[in-house]
């Protein structure tokens, strides 16, 4: 069986190129999983960790937005932010959720609740992943 190789773009850098044997990523309508010999697709991402195995190894990786292209035994993720968990700054992550759940709180009429929201779910997401 031929393998999957996967790369995480995201407008800065490129963030990974590695051969894997699955990729499991988070989908606006759900978590959708890629083994070598899949159909061509291209998804959008929500924000969440996203994994992937190589031999009995998983490792997780943050993405915030953006779309996965499956084609050619190859997963192409192009995000808007990407961090690999062993990278992530927890403590930074924290802070972020803390200034975006006190702009929710606050109830302030110039506070832009949905960029707030947004703020919050990436911070959340950031944490959970580095978790992993």
């Amino acid at each position: 069986m031929e393998g999957l190789r996967l790369e995480i773009v995201t407008p800065d850098k490129v963030v990974l190129q590695a051969d894997v044997d699955y990729v499991g990523a988070p989908g606006v309508d759900g978590e959708f999983g890629v083994l070598a010999g899949h159909i061509p697709l291209l998804a959008a991402l929500s924000i969440g960790g996203m994994y992937y195995r190589q031999g009995v190894q998983t490792r997780w990786a943050f993405v915030s937005g953006g779309f996965a292209e499956v084609a050619d035994n190859k997963v192409t993720v192009l995000a808007e932010a990407a961090e690999l968990a062993d990278e992530i700054d927890v403590d930074r992550a924290q802070q972020a959720y803390e200034r975006a759940k006190a702009r929710l709180e606050e109830q302030r009429p110039e506070t832009d609740i949905m960029r707030a929201q947004f703020a919050m779910r990436r911070a959340l997401g950031r944490i959970s992943t580095a978790s992993r």
